[in-house]
C-alpha cells in the first residue's frame, strides 16, 4: 500500500502548535490574517497515512486539473496543454527562443552543454578596436554539431577569453583573418607559440587570410614576418616538446566568392570588402547539416558596405557585420580622439549603424548581430536607433566580449557567457582513444644549445632553498633522446579522461552524421585546399 503525509483541511482557522502568546509578533499575524479568510481551506503535513483509506473517506490529497491549469497557466503566452499560442508577448520574433537543451536560458557556461547534431555556437571572444579590460580586440569563434570549430579574426588579448571559455589551444587550428590591422590578428603570435607547446605537436596551425596588391601585403608575408619576430621565443621553447609547423592558405582577395575550404559538407567563401586599402575580406561560413536542414554564418570583417555583401551574404542564418554610431562630437569628447580623426574613419573604413541596419535589411537574415564595437551606455541606445531605422527585424549586439549565440534550424538565442577571472588551461587534446597511441616529440634543442655554461654555473645551488624532506627530484635534461611513444592503453585513466574528451564528443557528433572518424591531434589530409589551391605555402621550422 502506498504510503504519503495527510494534509489536513482546516476550515476557517489554521492549527497551531503552540498558544499565540508563545509566538514572534509576526507569526502571530500571519496566523490570524491566514485564518480570517471565510471558507479558506488548508492542508497541514501530520503523520503517514495510507491513500487508499483516505481516498475512501472523501479526502482530497490532490488539485483537480482545472485548478493546476489555472494556477501553472498564469502569465504563459501559450496553452500548457495545447500548445496553442493565446496572445503576442512583447517584441520577440518567431524562433527567437530558448533551446529546450540549454542548461539555462539565461546564461552559458563554458562546458555544460553539448551541441546538438544540428546546431552551432557562435561566441564573440573578443568585440572592440579598442583594447580595454571589458572588451578585446575583434575574435569569433565557430562550432558546430559535426564536432568541427573555426576561428574567425583573433585580435589582441581575445585569446585569454578562449581560455577561461575551457578551450585547449591546441583545439585552434583553423584561423581565418579577414585583414591585416592587427585589431584582427594581435593573438596570433601567443597562440602560435603556446599552443605549439601545449599539445598542437602533430598538425599545423592553419592561417586563412587574402592576398594584398603587392606580395609584401598578404597574409603570407605578415606570417613569415611573424616568424622572424619569434625567432628567440621559438628557439627557446624549442627545448620543450613543440609544434612549430603553421600553413598558409593566402587566397586572391578579388577572387569574389571564391571557396577556400571545403570539408564534411562545410564550406568557406570569401569577397571583397571596401576598407581604404586592398586585401580585406569577408567570409561565409555554409554548412549542410542534412537533405533537409543547412545553416549559414556570415562574418564581414570591417569595412565600408557595399553591393558584393548583399551578393554574397544574402539570405544567412546569422549575419555579423561591424558598427561604428554615429555621435561623432559626442565620442570625441567622451574616447579622447579628436571629431575630425573619428569622422574620417566611419568615413573611408567602416559601417554605420544607419548603413547596418540598411544592409541587414537588403541581406534579411534570420538573426543579425553587431561587433567591432564600443559597448557603453551613452552608445548603446543609439546603436539601437540607428539600425533600427531600417531592420526591425530580430537584433543583438555581439558585444561586450562572451556574448553566446546558439542557432539551429528552427531556433536562435542569445546569451551572455560566464567565465571565471583567473581560469586556467583546459588540458590539451588528444586521440587517447583503444588502439591509439600517445606521442610526445622528442625537443629540438637542449639547454647546452642555446645557453652558456657559464650563467648555469652560476645557478643558486637548490639545496640551499628547498626545505629538507622537500628537495624533489630535478629534470635539468630531457631523459630521452627520441620521442615518446606510448599505446593509450597504458596511460593513467585519469589522463585518457581528461586529455581525451575533445575526441570523444568529436567521434559521437561525427557518427551522427555519418563521418568517419577523424584525430582531434593529428594533420587532416580531408582538406584538398591545404596543399593544392594557388598562393599556399607551409613553413615548418627546423
Amino acid at each position: 500500500m502506498q504510503k504519503i503525509h495527510i494534509m489536513t483541511a482546516v476550515a476557517g482557522s489554521i492549527l497551531l502548535s503552540a498558544p499565540v502568546l508563545a509566538q514572534t509578533p509576526f507569526e502571530h499575524y500571519q496566523s490570524e490574517n491566514s485564518a480570517s479568510f471565510s471558507g479558506y481551506k488548508h492542508y497541514n503535513y501530520e503523520q503517514n497515512v495510507n491513500t487508499e483509506e483516505l481516498m475512501k473517506q472523501g479526502g482530497k490529497i490532490y488539485s483537480s486539473p482545472e485548478e493546476i491549469h489555472a494556477i501553472l497557466q498564469g502569465g504563459l503566452k501559450t496553452d500548457i496543454q495545447t500548445g496553442e499560442e493565446l496572445w503576442k508577448e512583447g517584441l520577440m520574433f518567431d524562433g527567437i527562443e530558448p533551446m529546450d537543451h540549454m542548461v539555462t536560458a539565461a546564461n552559458w557556461y563554458p562546458r555544460t552543454e553539448e551541441l546538438l547534431t544540428n546546431e552551432m555556437r557562435v561566441t564573440f571572444m573578443g568585440t572592440s578596436p579598442m583594447i580595454r579590460p571589458g572588451q578585446a580586440n575583434t575574435s569569433i569563434y565557430v562550432e558546430l554539431g559535426n564536432g568541427d570549430n573555426f576561428v574567425f579574426d583573433i585580435g589582441e588579448a581575445s585569446i585569454a577569453n578562449y581560455i577561461g571559455a575551457g578551450v585547449a589551444l591546441n583545439e585552434l587550428d583553423k584561423i581565418f583573418i579577414t585583414h591585416l590591422h592587427v585589431d584582427h590578428f594581435g593573438s596570433l603570435p601567443y597562440l602560435y607559440q603556446f599552443g605549439g607547446w601545449n599539445g598542437r605537436w602533430e598538425k599545423p596551425l592553419t592561417i586563412y587570410g587574402p592576398s594584398g596588391r603587392n606580395p609584401e601585403d598578404g597574409t603570407r608575408h605578415m606570417v613569415e614576418g611573424m616568424l622572424q619576430m619569434l625567432s628567440w621565443h621559438q628557439d627557446a621553447f624549442d627545448v620543450f616538446p613543440s609544434g612549430n609547423d603553421i600553413e598558409v592558405v593566402e587566397f586572391d582577395f578579388k577572387d569574389d566568392g571564391g571557396i577556400i575550404y571545403d570539408v564534411d559538407g562545410v564550406k568557406v567563401s570569401h569577397w571583397r570588402r571596401s576598407h581604404a586599402k586592398d586585401g580585406a575580406s569577408a567570409y561565409r561560413l555554409d554548412w549542410t547539416i542534412n537533405d533537409e536542414e543547412s545553416l549559414c554564418f556570415v562574418w564581414t570583417g570591417d569595412g565600408r558596405p557595399t553591393e558584393l555583401d548583399i551578393q554574397y551574404a544574402k539570405g544567412c542564418d546569422l549575419f555579423v557585420t561591424e558598427v561604428q554610431t554615429e555621435l561623432v562630437g559626442l565620442a570625441s569628447i567622451v574616447q579622447g580622439v579628436p571629431a575630425f580623426l573619428t569622422r574620417y574613419t566611419i568615413d573611408t573604413h567602416h559601417t554605420s549603424g544607419y548603413a547596418a541596419g540598411w544592409l541587414a535589411d537588403q541581406i534579411q537574415p534570420r538573426l543579425f548581430m553587431t561587433t567591432h564595437m564600443e559597448f557603453d551606455p551613452y552608445y548603446n541606445n543609439e546603436t539601437v536607433a540607428q539600425v533600427r531605422e531600417h531592420w526591425k527585424g530580430p537584433y543583438h549586439f555581439g558585444a561586450p566580449d562572451m556574448i553566446v549565440a546558439n542557432i539551429t534550424p528552427d531556433k536562435a538565442w542569445v546569451r551572455e557567457g560566464i567565465i571565471p577571472d583567473f581560469p586556467n588551461n583546459r588540458a590539451p587534446q588528444f586521440n587517447l582513444n583503444d588502439g591509439e597511441v600517445f606521442r610526445v616529440p622528442m625537443p629540438k634543442n637542449s639547454r647546452a644549445d642555446i645557453q652558456e655554461q657559464e650563467i648555469r654555473d652560476l645557478e643558486i645551488d637548490e639545496a640551499l632553498y628547498y626545505p629538507e624532506g622537500y628537495h624533489p627530484q630535478l629534470l635539468k635534461e630531457w631523459p630521452l633522446d627520441r620521442d615518446l611513444i606510448v599505446p593509450t592503453e597504458v596511460l593513467p585513466e585519469s589522463m585518457k579522461q581528461g586529455m581525451g574528451e575533445k575526441q570523444r564528443m568529436v567521434d559521437k557528433m561525427r557518427e551522427a552524421h555519418g563521418l568517419e572518424p577523424r584525430s582531434v591531434h593529428r594533420k587532416d589530409s580531408a582538406d584538398p585546399y591545404r596543399d593544392t589551391r594557388e598562393g599556399n605555402t607551409k613553413q615548418e621550422q627546423e
